[in-house]
């Protein structure tokens, strides 16, 4: 009798340890989320661990200035206290397009670096058009964006970016300007090996002393549009993206005990529910082992 009690509770115990080892060992269900599309990715490793609609091309809004930056830091000789003078053209295309702005001045004359901290912290079109037209080649400014335009294009095909296509510096679409989550993400991890743009994308507020048209000098003041770097601990970038087609988007960077997650959501229903959908993924994600 003993012997047959101490089988049938040993068979017990099997049956309760593998019922709980496989309650331990379940993976927990991914959060619900407002953005139609979203992709993370373990920046150290290139392991996926979230995928929402990941390959479905979107717009993306000014989250194309990551690729605007990218190609900047990319030119050789590159020199990031070279000046840029201000044009009018900059500024009446911002008043045009109802578009974002860094509030530059037309004659003043400012930094390539200084630029990059306009484009990416308040995300200023103005400071994307005058990048453009720094870096293009042509002899005309048409013709110099449009040649911009095509580095951008060449750049996302040489990181295998196989669903984004841009058509604009900014964001603004003439109607072939989209990319995916994936493939955003992929350009972010791509962008933040750059030790500059790794700094401007993880600034919260600076000020930038530029020289102005009579030889005298202003500060400009820029606050960072991505509200994860006040928000959420161990944020480090990148880029955060609307319009009335993009919707809510935001490519973001966070590192938490010595793991880095890289990724993309696009399309969110409004800027709170972008910010929401961000923690809850990386709060889940990070949580994973």
């Amino acid at each position: 009798m003993r012997s047959a009690v101490t089988v049938t509770l040993t068979a017990s115990a099997v049956l309760a340890g593998g019922l709980f080892a496989g309650q331990a060992y379940a993976a927990p269900v991914d959060p619900t989320v407002t953005a139609l599309g979203g992709f993370i990715m373990n920046d150290g490793t290139g392991t996926t661990v979230y995928g929402k609609a990941a390959d479905t091309r979107r717009a993306t809004g000014s989250t194309t200035k990551i690729m605007t930056a990218k190609v900047v830091l990319a030119q050789k000789g590159l020199n990031l206290d070279a000046k840029v003078t201000i044009d009018k053209a900059y500024s009446d295309y911002i008043v045009a397009k109802n578009a974002s702005s860094a509030r530059l001045i037309v004659g003043d004359k400012v930094t390539v670096r200084q630029l990059l901290y306009g484009l990416m912290l308040p995300s200023g079109c103005d400071a994307a058009y005058a990048l453009a037209d720094k870096f293009g080649t042509g002899s005309t400014r048409a013709a110099r964006v449009k040649s911009f335009i095509g580095k951008m294009n060449a750049e996302a095909k040489n990181l295998g970016m196989k669903n984004t296509h841009f058509d604009s510096f900014d964001g603004i679409s003439n109607g072939q300007n989209y990319s995916t989550p994936r493939d955003l993400t992929k350009l972010a991890s791509s962008a933040m090996k750059n030790t500059t743009f790794r700094t401007v994308v993880g600034t919260k507020t600076t000020t930038q002393k530029v020289t102005t048209k009579s030889g005298g000098y202003r500060y400009m003041s820029w606050t960072n549009t991505n509200r994860l770097l006040s928000e959420y601990s161990g944020t480090i970038g990148v880029k955060t993206g609307s319009g009335p087609q993009a919707k809510y988007c935001l490519v973001f960077a966070a590192t938490r005990n010595g793991r880095t997650l890289i990724g993309t959501v696009l399309a969110s229903s409004s800027e709170a529910n972008r910010t929401a959908d961000v923690k809850k993924l990386l709060d889940h994600n990070f949580k994973k082992k």
